[in-house]
């Protein structure tokens, strides 16, 4: 019997041996393998999920999107519910029949725009309900599943001519008067004020032939958003901000109400804060959503809670987490959500509606938790080292389903019991791609920082790590700055230790996750003192004995490139920096960036007003200190932090200074290149990342870099 065990273990031994040895280390290619999944949704019945699953398209330039169903059994592979590449947004109707989803143009331009289809559950080919000019957005089933709500932004000049041939020589003037200080998005171009996103409802068909009007319910020059119904299917409730200037004041919401059948809309309550994820509880009585609280004076960061409120007229909120001192709704930054169909979250009620199920961030991790919905006690629902993306509960409220994100997994769905028990996974769309690679999971280190407080960094290491080795590091910063790294899957941390880096990515002072005071202790002091809790990460690493302290770069994105930016004056200590989708100009940045911060959040007042606090934290007043090797990674199309107020001018005044420095320009590149870019523009972008530090840390030969080569 022993010579048999002995047997067995060496043969087990052999084995995993044999399959350690088939697997490689991670490429920055393999993201055009990865898959997504967004937006799931469990049917009526509890016997299946639809989910959007995300994959990059042939040509590696953009990304494809179908709707596929699994059961929840966990026992079947997931199926193809739709043949588009451009299919989201999937609705059941409450009897579970149908699905409601839109569709997009395979070309995207003028001649197209995205329209709701249905599809029968029984089977069949999709038909089109929708024809809107400028399309329609985000369906929303009735819960009598006799009407679907959605969005639509026509405006009436463009409802006169729907249908109507363009008479010879009309034209649309491509003219922009602009009269606002916020007049274009990131990532989605410049705004049109005269097209605000309004309510529609139509009937819901029963097959392609069983043709629908549409039917306008709110109008005029103000957005709304929030679409939810009435539970007798009456009525809807939304969100809209009628204040046609909204950057001089903080946060503000007015929630209204409008019959089905059409009328003037009602107004209910207006609130002094921003609402998000507006839901009814199932009796109809109550509201719930998530919110940050307006403070006088204005915080830079307001830490969001969740809140009650009767659905009455100037009913008063209840914040059910003012002794929860951690982020309501709150996630964590990674580079591997879905890129494209993530989907929204809201508040999910449980069947009696004593209680609330929301997700909250805590100390980098991101799990959900029940709330009761009179005394805001938190119970824990899910846990663990990871993060939930997205999250859902089913039409009894018994169930939930949820994607799971970790440092080694992309996100995959799971159902469990409203109490976290039974939980399930039922998707591993991931697996084929992951069992090749060589990844493993973060050290979590926490120390002390200069005055006191317990900052936590993550430490991720080469896969064939060796301890009695030196290892060159790079200090990878998030942005935000009100954000947190955390247990998610980074592509970029991942491969940065296949090339042989020891990558630390810390939480520095104003990161999310750790209680409002430590999130807000940076106002009008940013970069400051986040500064120092940076460099001692990187110090509490060194101390343990596996970093080459000669070989030390520094990177970091948005929030991360300012304190790549002001790191490089404050120190000579790295030996190469990539600061990507930086500010080194904050008056240039306040002047030109896509929002208006127009309250002291940030700063003071305006640059004319707080001229020593933009001059003095903006590293291009600093630049004459600078002698680091520096690369900009910047997005051509970046309204967030446009190029002309970071890298562009670092690099001129570099360029002058005879420091090395190099720019790298991705064309159309918005400022979520890294997460949801152009998919040849990812893999570029992180080529570009490493090559410069193999130039400046390995002493690789990286010709490109170099002038007149």
């Amino acid at each position: 019997m022993q010579r048999n065990f002995a047997r067995l273990v060496i043969v087990l031994l052999l084995f995993t041996v044999a399959v350690s040895a088939q697997k490689r280390n991670i490429t920055e290619r393999d993201i055009f393998d990865f898959t997504w999944v967004g937006d799931p949704q469990i049917s009526p019945d509890g016997a299946s999920v639809v989910f959007v699953r995300v994959t990059v398209n042939a040509a590696r330039s953009n990304y494809d999107t179908s709707i596929w169903s699994v059961s929840t059994t966990g026992r079947e592979e997931p199926r193809r519910l739709t043949s588009g590449s451009r299919d989201t947004s999937p609705r059941f109707s409450p009897d579970g029949k149908f699905l409601a989803f839109v569709r997009s143009p395979e070309t995207p331009g003028p001649g197209g725009a995205p329209q709701i289809y249905m599809l029968s559950t029984a089977g069949g080919e999709a038909f089109q309900v929708t024809s809107m000019v400028r399309g329609a957005s985000g369906p929303i089933w009735s819960p009598d599943g006799k009407w679907i709500a959605f969005g639509n932004s026509a405006n009436p000049d463009d409802l006169a001519r729907q249908g109507r041939p363009a008479a010879a020589g009309e034209r649309e003037s491509d003219v922009r008067v602009i009269t606002r200080a916020v007049y274009r998005a990131d990532g989605g171009g410049y705004l049109d004020p005269t097209r605000p996103n309004h309510l529609w409802v139509i009937a819901a068909p029963k097959s392609g032939d069983d043709k629908q009007t549409p039917k306008q319910l709110t109008s005029g020059p103000y957005s709304e958003g929030n679409f939810t119904w009435s539970v007798d299917s009456s009525a809807i409730f939304f969100t809209t901000n009628r204040d046609p200037e909204p950057y001089y004041s903080t946060p503000k919401t007015q929630i209204y109400s409008v019959p089905v059948s059409g009328g003037t809309p009602a107004l209910l309550t207006a609130l002094d804060m921003g609402v998000g994820g507006l839901t009814l509880s199932p009796d109809g009585r109550k509201f719930a959503f998530v919110g940050s609280e307006t403070s006088n004076p204005v915080k830079s960061y307001n830490q969001p809670d969740l809140w009650v409120m009767d659905v009455a007229t100037n009913a008063k909120p209840k914040n059910l987490t003012t002794a929860f001192d951690f982020d309501v709704a709150g996630g964590l930054t990674g580079d591997q959500a879905p890129p494209r169909a993530g989907g929204g979250n809201s508040p999910l009620w449980a069947p009696d509606g004593r209680s609330i199920i929301e997700r909250y961030a805590k100390e980098g991790r991101a799990n959900l938790a029940s709330f009761d919905a009179e005394t805001g006690r938190m119970t824990e629902v899910t846990k663990g080292d990871q993060g939930i993306l997205n999250y859902r509960i089913s039409n009894d409220r018994k169930s939930l389903v949820y994607t799971i994100s970790t440092p080694t997994k992309i996100g995959d769905i799971y159902t469990a019991n409203r109490d976290g028990t039974g939980q399930q996974q039922l998707t591993r769309v991931n697996d084929a791609v992951m069992s090749k690679l060589n990844l493993t999971e973060p050290d979590d280190v926490w120390y002390t920082s200069f005055d006191g407080k317990r900052v936590q960094t993550w430490v991720q290491k080469p896969a064939d790590f060796d301890p009695n080795k030196k290892y060159p590091l790079i200090l990878n910063i998030h942005g935000g700055p009100h954000a947190a790294y955390g247990y998610i899957f980074s592509h970029e941390f991942q491969w940065m230790a296949a090339k042989g880096y020891v990558v630390v990515y810390p939480n520095p002072r104003g990161s999310t996750s750790y209680g409002q005071d430590f999130g807000n202790i940076i106002q009008h002091a940013y970069p400051g003192d986040d500064h120092k809790d940076l460099m001692l990460a990187v110090d509490e690493v060194i101390k343990r004995g596996y970093i080459d302290d000669k070989k030390l770069g520094i990177t970091g994105g948005s929030g991360g490139g300012v304190l790549t930016n002001h790191a490089v004056h404050m120190t000579d200590r790295f030996k190469a920096a990539v600061s990507q989708r930086d500010i080194s100009d904050w008056a240039n940045w306040w002047y030109t960036a896509d929002f208006a911060q127009f309250q002291p959040s940030w700063f003071k007042g305006a640059p004319f007003e707080d001229v020593e606090g933009f001059r003095e934290r903006s590293a291009i007043t600093h630049v004459a200190k600078i002698k680091t090797p520096m690369m900009f990674i910047l997005g051509e199309a970046d309204y967030r932090t446009p190029a002309t107020a970071g890298g562009e001018e670092l690099f001129r005044a570099l360029k002058y200074r005879k420091v090395p420095t190099v720019q790298v320009r991705f064309p159309n590149a918005s400022h979520d290149l890294s997460r949801s870019g152009n998919p040849w523009h990812r893999v570029e972008r992180l080529q570009h990342i490493v090559g410069w530090f193999d130039k400046w840390l390995m002493g690789a030969a990286k010709p490109e870099y170099e002038i007149g080569k």
